[in-house]
């Protein structure tokens, strides 16, 4: 475990664990920490040392000093060049891969997009990033979706009741619900999702520049999807597959949870 001081952003907590020797920089789903790689331990974890980052208002790291206001407006896209930056200077400049799952998976490819020539590997995971999820581009970019989202963040039963309505109209499915559920069951964890999703909307890798990088230096490009995925699923992440000159891509008979044992095991059959 570590801790990086990102200039302008604040303390950054990291999770060291795996038994290979390639330094591997991970990014977590919404709701969890660096941590949750951790189960792939037949797979990911015997080749990389993995370096798994909690987000802002999740485990440990902290943001410095930034207003409400602020985050509203969001974390400059610029910033997330620190997360390396503030590693190469305790590790040392060397060659990396990265992975993200979920929306962790913009914060890994803006990292392509900035240090393609030092990357051997890139694992996505049910990548956000990939294509415009219409119902996160509501709450952070309309301003009717704006208003409901700042209001549910207030309300006990609105945040609830929009939950139930998604799931019933297919958006998500039991299990993104029940997730969901759990994480806005207090009004502590409202303001949590809130600030999350706004601090990183405008993170949104150019997709076109990132598949030109990967095939220009012939990064090793793995995706993952479930097949049940209601949230960012294989088919919309169609036009960035076919930008890639050789990508690795799986899809498994999961929904959008994908990091867990199934998973492993399948990676290693």
């Amino acid at each position: 475990m570590g801790f990086l001081q990102l200039p302008g952003l604040g303390k950054v907590h990291f999770h060291e664990y795996g038994t290979g020797q390639k330094p591997m920089l991970a990014f977590h789903g919404y709701g969890m920490t660096g941590k949750q790689f951790h189960v792939l331990e037949q797979s990911i974890l015997p080749q990389y040392r993995i370096y798994g980052f909690d987000h802002f208002f999740h485990g440990e790291s902290r943001l410095d000093g930034w207003t409400d206001k602020q985050i509203r407006a969001g974390m400059p896209k610029s910033m997330v060049r620190s997360y390396l930056q503030q590693w190469f200077g305790i590790y040392g400049e060397q060659r990396i891969s990265i992975m993200g799952y979920s929306i962790g998976a913009n914060l890994a490819l803006i990292l392509v997009e900035e240090y393609a020539h030092l990357i051997d590997d890139v694992i996505l995971m049910a990548p956000d990033g990939l294509a415009v999820y219409k119902g996160f581009n509501f709450l952070m970019h309309n301003p009717l979706g704006k208003y409901l989202f700042g209001r549910a963040t207030k309300s006990k039963w609105l945040a609830p009741f929009i939950l139930k309505t998604v799931k019933r109209i297919g958006v998500i499915d039991d299990n993104l619900y029940q997730i969901a559920y759990n994480e806005i069951d207090t009004e502590q964890k409202r303001l949590d999702t809130y600030y999350t999703l706004n601090l990183i909307r405008l993170l949104k890798p150019d997709v076109e520049k990132v598949a030109a990088l990967i095939n220009q230096h012939k990064i090793k490009c793995t995706l993952i999807f479930g097949k049940h995925d209601h949230l960012f699923p294989k088919s919309a992440a169609m036009p960035f597959i076919g930008m890639l000159d050789d990508a690795e891509v799986h899809e498994l008979k999961l929904g959008h949870w994908l990091v867990i044992k199934a998973l492993d095991e399948y990676l290693v059959s």
